[in-house]
């Protein structure tokens, strides 16, 4: 940080010169105004998992077993549960910034410059640092001084008496003078006087994400910029070969061709460098880590860089042998330059990987950046050196992006800073890209229908006679995807595919998944979307259409296949018609939806007001009239399918009792304030979103079932709060922190508040009274479920836990409220509590949840995302939607009132036949003594 002051708070202190000028060519080797920051020998915290108590471990007890047996079921089947509670994972506290763009794979950095938590594959998730995986730096002086030393501080693992593999390099960092900045998607490794007590020496690490940006933000690359320094790179892998890659532009690069041990994609890394006046560039393609191959040593190649500061000495393949079994090959890439006294020199390097291919449910798909690109697998050597030569321009759409929010006084310090950051999830959270085109189909699932290649419009005879695609593989692939694609056309009509509801003239952006969690295996699990969605819609909001008209699609799919509950054992349908799905699945995404099975969640309360509220909020945002009308249909019967579970025709829905709703262990009973209120949200949106597709019957429809709702609703009212439920039990007079979600949305969508403004700020006021201050202090968030008496609401194991995204999600609703000073603080627990120096260690790993032991539960989660949510309220303006004033015609009214009965009438659900196992009446038994 040079001579800059360092304030208290850990950030670094706003440059108001910077603020003045104009944007352009930013410097790589300064950090941003406002940086998240650590030193590089910080040892961080341990995080604890959670622990169940005696009465959770009882009721949870049947679910457990139930799950263990579909794990080992599933596991025969050569896949994979939603949920592994029962696998040992890796856990640290000095996650940094991840590598890549979005969609394309993702690869983390620790704050001391670890390669880690490998996410190159579906569902796969490495959390193990790489330690050949370094940066390392060369210095020698005119007056024959010299210092060598790999830029991380060494890793335990690293073992000192492997004489020829990375245990022989220079390890001599020790980090207590160096100081690594984040600021998503960036970060600044900062070294004062390491290894050279004279030299400073800055990495700035940028990845392309740029919101607006469809192109190079779906690149698989990051670019490394150096301030007076060099360094190198390699992979650990099996079974794999490196190559010189053709030098362009001055761009060098080495390709590491991987071959995957459990014959999944293979994917190939290119390492790059720029060579320009006065840096001069080499490459070592190969040299052995460990095991038999042959070629130079670890030690060998580092002893080479360090006695000559280059590799021209070396007298290297073209391209590597394979490598044997069992043992592991590197590569590395050098950049030597003078730096002159009192002078800078920067050298910049790149890291890209290839993997095209995405396989699910046998069906291949491609990632956004083939289209760029091409789908050979051979695009890593063009990334990486596009990179390097774009990067300025990246940097300079980041900084334009982000400073205006870094240098707005009305905002606590540790804001703007956890805003970006939280962003970590879109390149971190499995997320996947395609190119929107249908997956190719793989012939076994074919089955036993007749073909022929012959049938296909491309001609052998034309491929060979074209110069350009003289390539007979090309046409055979061409051949077999056409065919597949018709033979499997009405399969994808009855899927969830949304690019099928694009209008002419619409532009099909590719499809987008991204996990729950890394511990919670399904694709874009949408009770948690609302929350998380504000960061899409507000920064790409053409991928947040994107999976709107994929839960759009799957609203009118109906499959009828079985699937086993591990609340009860019952079979049921996996998805019926008019039902939101919980998830796009995970094995078979669109076409097998609902891969989540511990309740069924077709009698969910909040699935279907969550679409409809988060569709009408995407229009509000985007304009998008053509997305209103195709998706419309789908409202409708959202809208319709709830019906059934009004059981009193008072227009109100009611919970049935069990955790039929986002808060899957927290059970809850007829009219109730979550539910309830998201149930007379969509009834508004509902209204307001016909208005906009010219539906007149169904706007005064909907706004007149509105109205009736609300005096339910209002009964709910307590004095100072909205009642967890009606139910009239226990816990039904819990303070729910986040009782006014209908009210956020309403809010967020320009839309009429559905309570009061006094009540909504009376509630508010005793969410922060109660579930946040008095919780430690305020550090820790608002604990979910408070009782009047000012006691942990223990009824289940989420009434008792903090949930980052519902904290932010508060905080938000605080703010359309205009409680700022409240909402600040608020959410400011979450950042002392995940991010804070002093904290529980989450920083790029916010979790799900964390309980008043401070006890993680699901680390790396979708929910945080919801900070956004926040910023939504700061930005936009406060334009409430005028109450309809016109007199509604009775006789159109009664007649959309029968058809939409009727609509309703064929949705319905048959009764469910009650049935509790004998597990499950002991558990119901021992609470009631327990109580």
């Amino acid at each position: 940080m040079g001579d800059k002051e360092i304030l208290e708070n850990g950030f670094a202190e706003r440059d108001e010169q910077h603020s003045e000028s104009s944007i352009g060519k930013v410097d790589p080797g300064k950090p941003a105004s406002l940086t998240w920051q650590r030193k590089l020998n910080s040892k961080g915290n341990d995080i604890v998992q959670f622990n169940l108590t005696l009465k959770e471990v009882i009721h949870l007890a049947p679910i457990g077993l139930r799950l263990w047996r579909h794990q080992r079921e599933e596991a025969a089947k050569g896949r994979e549960a939603m949920i592994d509670p029962f696998a040992k994972r890796s856990r640290s506290s000095s996650h940094g910034v991840p590598l890549g763009g979005i969609g394309g794979g993702s690869i983390g950095r620790s704050i001391r410059g670890e390669f880690q938590r490998w996410q190159l594959l579906p569902r796969t998730c490495e959390e193990d640092p790489i330690l050949a995986d370094q940066f390392s730096v060369f210095v020698s002086r005119s007056n024959g001084e010299k210092y060598s030393t790999v830029l991380c501080p060494r890793n335990p693992e690293v073992k000192g008496n492997n004489a020829s593999g990375i245990g022989s390099w220079d390890w001599n960092l020790k980090g207590d003078k160096s100081t690594y900045h984040a600021l998503f998607p960036r970060a600044w490794s900062v070294y004062e006087g390491e290894p050279d007590p004279a030299l400073k020496i800055v990495c700035r690490q940028i990845s392309p994400i740029i919101p607006h940006n469809y192109k190079e933000s779906s690149f698989p690359v990051s670019v490394f910029t150096f301030t007076n320094s060099v360094g190198g790179l390699s992979e650990f892998s099996g079974q794999h070969f490196n190559s010189r890659a053709e030098v362009k532009d001055g761009v060098h690069s080495v390709l590491l061709h991987h071959k995957s041990a459990t014959g999944k994609s293979p994917l190939t890394f290119a390492i790059a460098a720029e060579q320009t006046d006065g840096v001069h560039v080499s490459e070592c393609p190969c040299f052995v880590i460990s095991g038999d191959s042959k070629g130079i040593s670890a030690k060998d190649m580092w002893n080479e860089i360090k006695q000559h500061g280059s590799f021209d000495g070396l007298n290297s393949a073209e391209t590597s042998l394979p490598s044997e079994q069992g043992s592991s090959i590197g590569a590395a890439i050098a950049a030597s330059v003078t730096v002159p006294s009192d002078g800078v020199r920067t050298v910049t390097f790149s890291l890209a990987w290839d993997c095209p291919e995405i396989i699910m449910g046998g069906k291949t798909y491609y990632r956004r950046y083939t289209k760029f690109y091409g789908t050979r697998g051979n695009a890593a050597a063009n990334i990486a050196h596009d990179a390097i030569l774009e990067h300025h321009n990246w940097e300079s759409q980041v900084e334009a992006w982000q400073r205006p929010i870094l240098e707005d006084k009305r905002l606590p310090e540790w804001y703007p800073v956890t805003l970006f950051n939280e962003l970590y999830y879109l390149n971190s959270g499995g997320t996947i890209w395609t190119d929107g085109s249908p997956p190719v189909h793989s012939l076994a699932s074919i089955g036993g229908r007749k073909f022929s290649l012959d049938k296909s419009s491309l001609g052998l005879k034309n491929i060979i006679d074209s110069p350009q695609q003289n390539d007979t593989a090309v046409d055979i692939l061409g051949r077999m995807t056409t065919i597949l694609e018709q033979i499997h056309t009405p399969m994808a009509s009855n899927s969830a595919f949304g690019p099928n509801l694009l209008q002419e003239g619409e532009e099909n952006i590719g499809q987008f998944l991204y996990l729950e969690g890394v511990e919670y295996h399904m694709w874009n699990t949408y009770d948690v979307h609302f929350y998380s969605s504000f960061s899409l819609v507000m920064l790409f909001p053409k991928l947040e259409l994107s999976i709107q008209r994929d839960f759009a699609a799957a609203v009118m799919m109906h499959d009828p296949s079985k699937m086993s509950l591990l609340c009860d054992g019952k079979s049921v349908q996996r998805k019926v018609l008019g039902a939101v799905p919980h998830d796009i699945g995970i094995h078979d995404p669109w076409f097998e939806v609902n891969a989540y099975n511990l309740y069924n969640t077709d009698r969910w309360k909040d699935l279907n007001p969550k679409f409809v509220l988060q569709v009408y909020r995407d229009v509000v945002a985007t304009g998008d009239k053509k997305f209103a009308e195709a998706v419309w249909p789908s409202v409708y019967v959202a809208m319709a399918y709830m019906e059934q579970f009004d059981r009193d025709g008072d227009g109100m829905i009611e919970n049935e009792g069990f955790p039929d709703q986002t808060y899957d262990t927290w059970s809850v009973s007829g009219v109730s304030a979550y539910s309830g209120g998201l149930w007379l949200a969509a009834l508004q949106a509902a209204s307001a979103m016909a208005g906009e597709v010219g539906d007149k019957g169904s706007e005064d429809y909907f706004w007149c079932k509105f109205q009736k709702a609300k005096a339910v609703y209002e009964k709910l009212w307590n004095g100072s709060y909205f009642n967890y439920d009606n139910s009239g039990q226990s816990a039904s007079s819990s303070i729910q922190a986040d009782q006014l979600a209908g009210q956020w949305y309403t809010r967020a969508c320009g839309l009429l508040p559905i309570v009061d403004e006094d009540k909504a700020q009376s509630a508010l006021e005793k969410v922060y009274t109660y579930n946040v201050l008095k919780v430690k202090d305020g550090k820790l968030g608002a604990v979910n479920g408070m009782l009047p008496d000012g006691k942990v609401d223990m009824t289940s194991m989420q009434s008792r836990e903090i949930w980052s995204g519902v904290t932010y999600a508060v905080a938000a609703t605080m703010i359309h409220e205009e409680m700022l000073d409240m909402a600040f603080n608020t959410a400011g627990g979450i950042y002392a509590a995940a991010w804070s120096e002093e904290g529980l260690g989450y920083s790029f790993q916010t979790p799900e949840a964390w309980n008043t032991n401070e006890e993680f539960r699901s680390l790396v989660y979708m929910r945080p995302l919801a900070i956004w949510a926040m910023q939504w309220a700061l930005s936009r303006p406060k334009v409430l939607k005028q109450e309809m004033r016109s007199e509604v015609d009775q006789v159109s009214l009664l007649r959309h009132e029968a058809g939409f009965a009727r609509v309703a009438q064929l949705l319905k659900l048959p009764k469910e036949e009650a049935s509790r196992s004998i597990l499950q009446v002991v558990y119901d038994y021992t609470c009631k003594r327990m109580k």
